[in-house]
């Protein structure tokens, strides 16, 4: 994911349980209703007023987060046809699906929606001509959309449904030409994971159905489409054209539409952005080619040809989104000094864990996150040195401890349970940095030597396939412990307990330990501009200072450090943000115009989230957060609206100039 949260500082809350479980209606309730809902009812139809299909809709698929069966009927390939309107903020769009049936007899067959209208639907035998058939949609879920029910006739093998977005759609986002870098063009992106796809596409929106996929996408005169598949000539009608020949899940589908320019990074790296950003961003991420062989290296061959990066405008949601052949990336990421790209290594490490290898179920996050946050750190190590990875171990497990004092204890288990719950307001940082221990855990019981075979294996055997952590268990005990698992390597605790085992690997680093005391030193009494050699450190070394710094800071020692690092001015946004949550916590008032510029300019969700929410604990703080909130809401995701409207209790009823 999305670099969702990473890196929060230890005493902030990540994950947002405020979704839980709906009181509502489960997939059983759902479907029990779509089962009585009126065949003639205003959800569905049939072709020239016919009834629309009565049958029952199942609901024991294997993923609680999608309506779809596929063990009964899988979809194997997606071809989109898309117009990309602007004026309307709606996608018109056309999806053929081709599936095959794994049980006799007709379907039918079941799809993922959220705020679709669907036109029509069709259906068609091998090659044969479509003919219209019967569908119905079901009563919507606030989690999970609306199930989409599509007969099948004895025989079809293609769906066609033609179908608009709303406005309201969930992974769009519609940018205005203000809101972009060159102010001239509007712009659009995509987010969809976890369950964001069926928001602009039917599909069986989950990660255990893989699928191939073609697309045509159709924008305004002087704009550039992307998508995260191979780019094909243009058609005759203009349309940009795409094609993805290796099976993905639904939550790998993007899209981008804006004023793009490309610069080359290497034989197989570039990057896109608007022209204005290019440049800086080639600079910045100038080290991406070593990356990718530093991957090879380690993990086996990169299996997607090309990776290329999209710089998107300041309100992405996340840090970075591990789209195959087309990382998305926040502006964020452009410090000047090349010392946050630790989110490319993390985002290319997922060209192998989670897009080759990817969970089956959102239970199953860690199997994605967990490897990637391991893997990162091994191609960090190995391009930039140990020194860099040991202090970005050392950070993790900060964090990790600090989940402990916000989490409830189920949703410190890597495997928590998600049925029900939203999976962007379950899913936290312990699936990235306990799933990583885990593994360094186990790499250091049985040694690099055997634990590197065994990984690289691990994307061999499953490449291109979604696997469980039954999976992983299966081949830990086959193939790398031979049935002798190591003495005191209790898994079951790993999976299943809130604790973070006391066999976890130790970790530590020695430019810490050099900030710890300065830091020590400091807030004893010593002079900042005297004694801290801050103006050399890297990034990870000033997080380390901040992150530690008390939460109660005296005003006179934050202005001191201030007045010698201008921090209130700092570029680098991690370094900016940490800065201004510990002013928010201690009452220091010098941050206040940065601040506001902050809010309202970038909408990285693991910014808004903390700041907001310390903002939130007084009323002159709160009072403030609406106000800036009030100014900020129109430029942010739907996904990062969704979070501040929850810390705020936002009502847009009464907040009507917002949207």
């Amino acid at each position: 994911m999305p670099d969702a949260e990473r890196r929060p500082p230890p005493w902030n809350r990540v994950a947002e349980n405020g979704g839980g479980c709906r009181r509502a209606a489960g997939l059983l309730l759902l479907c029990a209703a779509m089962a009585c809902a009126s065949a003639t009812g205003p959800r569905g139809r049939g072709p020239g007023g016919d009834p629309a299909p009565s049958a029952s809709v199942r609901s024991q698929g294997p993923d609680p987060h999608s309506y779809s069966n596929p063990a009964r009927v899988r979809v194997r390939h997606v071809a989109l046809e898309i117009d990309v309107r602007f004026g309307s903020r709606s996608l018109a769009g056309t999806a053929v699906l081709s599936f095959e049936s794994r049980d006799s007899g007709p379907g039918p067959l079941l799809l993922d929606t959220r705020d679709l209208t669907i036109l029509s639907a069709e259906t068609a035998a091998g090659r044969g001509p479509f003919t219209p058939a019967r569908f119905l949609l079901g009563p919507s879920d606030p989690i999970l959309g609306a199930p989409l029910s599509i007969d099948l006739p004895s025989g079809a093998t293609r769906a066609r449904i033609r179908y608009e977005t709303s406005p309201r759609a969930s992974a769009l986002q519609w940018l205005l030409p203000p809101q972009t870098a060159g102010k001239r063009h509007p712009f659009l992106f995509t987010q969809s994971q976890a369950i964001h796809a069926r928001s602009w596409i039917p599909l069986q929106d989950s990660p255990g159905v893989r699928q191939t996929w073609s697309a045509s996408v159709r924008v305004p005169a002087g704009l550039t489409a992307l998508m995260s598949a191979a780019r094909l000539d243009r058609g005759s009608d203009g349309a940009f054209r795409f094609e993805m020949t290796s099976p993905v899940p639904s939550y790998l589908i993007a899209l981008a539409a804006g004023d793009l320019a490309f610069a080359a990074l290497g034989p197989r790296a570039g990057v896109w952005s608007e022209p204005s950003v290019v440049s800086k961003a080639a600079w910045e991420f100038a080290d991406t080619e070593a990356m990718i062989e530093a991957a090879e290296a380690l993990f086996g061959p990169y299996r997607w040809e090309r990776y290329e990066l999209l710089v998107l405008p300041p309100s992405f949601p996340y840090g970075g989104m591990e789209n195959p052949r087309l990382t998305f990336a926040t502006p964020t990421l452009l410090a000047g000094d090349r010392s946050l790209v630790d989110v490319v290594a993390h985002e290319l490490a997922h060209s192998w864990s989670g897009n080759l290898v990817t969970n089956a179920t959102w239970s199953d996050f860690w199997l994605n996150e967990g490897f990637t946050t391991y893997c990162e750190r091994r191609i960090v190590e190995r391009v930039f040195g140990p020194k860099r990875s040991e202090m970005e171990w050392v950070l993790g497990r900060q964090t990790l401890e600090g989940l402990s004092l916000s989490l409830e204890p189920g949703d410190l288990m890597l495997r928590p349970e998600v049925a029900g719950r939203d999976p962007d307001a379950v899913l936290s940082e312990v699936a990235y940095e306990k799933g990583a221990l885990l593994l360094l855990t186990i790499e250091r019981a049985v040694g690099r030597e055997r634990f590197d075979p065994f990984l690289r294996g691990w994307f061999d055997a499953h490449a291109f396939r979604s696997a469980t952590t039954a999976d992983f268990l299966s081949d830990l005990d086959q193939r790398l412990f031979a049935g002798a698992r190591p003495p005191g390597l209790d898994l079951d605790s790993w999976l299943n307990s809130p604790a973070i085992p006391p066999e976890a690997a130790a970790v530590s680093s020695s430019a810490f330990a050099d900030v710890d005391a300065l830091r020590v030193a400091w807030l004893a009494g010593s002079r900042a501009a005297e004694s801290l050699p801050a103006k050399t450190w890297s990034t990870l070394e000033w997080l380390r200072f901040l992150r530690n710094l008390p939460r109660d800071l005296p005003l006179a020692k934050s202005s001191e450090l201030d007045r010698a690092f201008h921090l209130s001015e700092a570029l680098n946004s991690e370094i900016a943000f940490q800065w201004l949550l510990l002013s928010i916590e201690s009452g220091y008032p010098g941050t206040q115009a940065r601040l506001d510029s902050f809010l309202t300019s970038i909408g990285r969700r693991k910014y808004l989230k903390p700041l907001y929410e310390a903002l939130a604990k007084t009323p002159a703080g709160r009072e403030r957060a609406v106000s800036l909130y009030r100014r900020a809401r129109p430029g942010y995701h739907p996904i990062a609206v969704e979070t501040v409207d929850r810390i705020l209790s936002w009502k847009p009823s009464e907040n009507e100039s917002d949207r």
